[in-house]
């Protein structure tokens, strides 16, 4: 009789270098995440003090160069500019995700993907039957889609919640495909207008760097000089400007040559990283934040229907899509939940991936460019994101118990040779216990590991 093949753990321990990578990344958004939090509130509390009228001054004032279609305000040198870093990272991290991650096999790549499509299907759908029914906008569909990864890691070193690797792991795998799709809804759906000599100019720029990677030329003269030019035939263009800086990143070479120390996109991404979590996405945030919080500005998040659109699909429609994504792709493969981890954990998970922050507010200004329409949006976004976090807060402390000790099963290192235990021991034989290389496990036989419930 043949015996079925064992299924694959949910959420069970990550191959080494796989974690190495993971926690690298996250250490630096959950910093990030900090800064951003404190420039979201400083937004705030600016703009409704008595000197409002200098934050909308800061905010509006125009620089740059006209002759090159280049006078821009503030606020939109940071959604315009800033951002553009912060998606060239995030072309990095999907880049690297597909070519050496988690998403590099059919298998592994089902369950993000499919949490991640219906963790945005999910609330447009919302934001439509709502819409619909209160007759308003259809226009503000997407605002609900993308979660917020540095808002989402730093709410979790706030409440001091240690969730496995694997679960971190999987929230920054998705909010990178929600990046995904959000700049494919924005260079798709909010391009008008399109200048087609700057659009081709912005594409062979990009070819060129493209060839350069191809040529293994090094020299940062090289590739900065050309990525600005990219980046201002592609403002010029009519598509925005922030598809440059993904697509420059999904160009960059992942895997490093011989005699590499490391791959240009790791050293990129090295460099750019606390860029873009420090001082891109916090200076976005300070000039697109600071939204009037008056009664009556609140008032109109719960009555208007596309600012109430955008709270239901944040608050109940993230949880449903990634929830019931996950759930559908563990039940139709060969993947079974790790042990020591309950459905209510994938529901906390998917609770926190409703904070939508930075990537929100952007799609919020560009589907409501009028002042008047944008502003009882981005409160929206505000108050559903709050009330995610509030929410996940809550779902995640009460299971924290269960992963401190996941979390210090994973950490303890007895050896203290940098290598935690249970990477080089594998299960209890009859005769004792087995010492393994942390490289057989590495690569791939940790993820099988099952461990006791607490």
């Amino acid at each position: 009789m043949t015996q079925s093949r064992p299924r694959k753990p949910l959420f069970g321990l990550l191959p080494w270098t796989e974690r190495q990578t993971v926690a690298e990344a996250l250490r630096t958004e959950t910093v990030g995440g900090m800064v951003l939090l404190v420039a979201a509130a400083l937004a705030l509390v600016w703009a409704n003090s008595p000197w409002s009228e200098a934050y909308e001054h800061v905010r509006d004032f125009h620089l740059g160069i006209p002759a090159l279609g280049l006078d821009l305000s503030v606020g939109h040198w940071a959604a315009d500019g800033l951002l553009a870093i912060f998606f060239l990272v995030a072309g990095i991290e999907l880049k690297r995700e597909l070519v050496v991650g988690e998403l590099r096999t059919p298998a592994t790549a089902a369950l993000p993907v499919v949490a991640a499509v219906c963790g945005m299907a999910v609330p447009a759908a919302i934001y439509l039957l709502t819409v619909t029914a209160g007759g308003g906008s259809l226009d503000g569909w997407p605002v609900p889609m993308a979660t917020d990864i540095a808002f989402a890691l730093a709410v979790l070193a706030v409440i001091s919640t240690h969730l496995p690797s694997a679960l971190r792991a999987f929230l920054l795998t998705l909010a990178v495909a929600d990046d995904l799709g959000a700049i494919l809804v924005i260079a798709v759906f909010f391009t008008s207008d399109l200048d087609f000599w700057a659009l081709g100019g912005a594409f062979a720029g990009l070819v060129v760097f493209y060839v350069l990677q191809r040529l293994r030329v090094r020299g940062w003269w090289w590739y900065a000089p050309l990525s600005l030019v990219t980046w201002a035939l592609m403002y010029n263009s009519g598509v925005h400007a922030t598809v440059a800086g993904l697509a420059t990143g999904l160009m960059l070479r992942t895997v490093r040559d011989k005699g590499e120390k490391a791959a240009p996109a790791a050293r990129v991404a090295y460099l750019l990283h606390p860029v873009s979590a420090g001082v891109a996405v916090p200076l976005f945030a300070l000039f697109t934040a600071g939204v009037s919080v008056s009664g009556g500005a609140l008032g109109r998040v719960f009555t208007d229907p596309e600012p109430l659109g955008v709270v239901i699909g944040l608050v109940v429609g993230k949880i449903l899509g990634i929830f019931l994504g996950t759930y559908l792709a563990a039940r139709f493969t060969r993947a079974e939940l790790n042990p020591d981890l309950a459905w209510a954990d994938v529901f906390g998970l998917a609770t926190l991936a409703g904070i939508g922050f930075t990537v929100a507010l952007l799609i919020g200004e560009l589907a409501f460019p009028g002042a008047a329409e944008a502003e009882p949006v981005k409160a929206a976004v505000l108050v559903g994101s709050l009330a995610a976090a509030a929410l996940a807060a809550i779902l995640l402390r009460r299971r924290n118990r269960i992963y401190r000790h996941l979390w210090e099963e994973e950490e303890r290192d007895e050896g203290a040779d940098g290598v935690p235990d249970i990477y080089q021991t594998d299960e209890r034989a009859p005769g004792g216990t087995a010492r393994q290389p942390a490289g057989e496990v590495a690569r791939g036989r940790g993820c099988s590991a099952r461990r006791t419930r607490p």
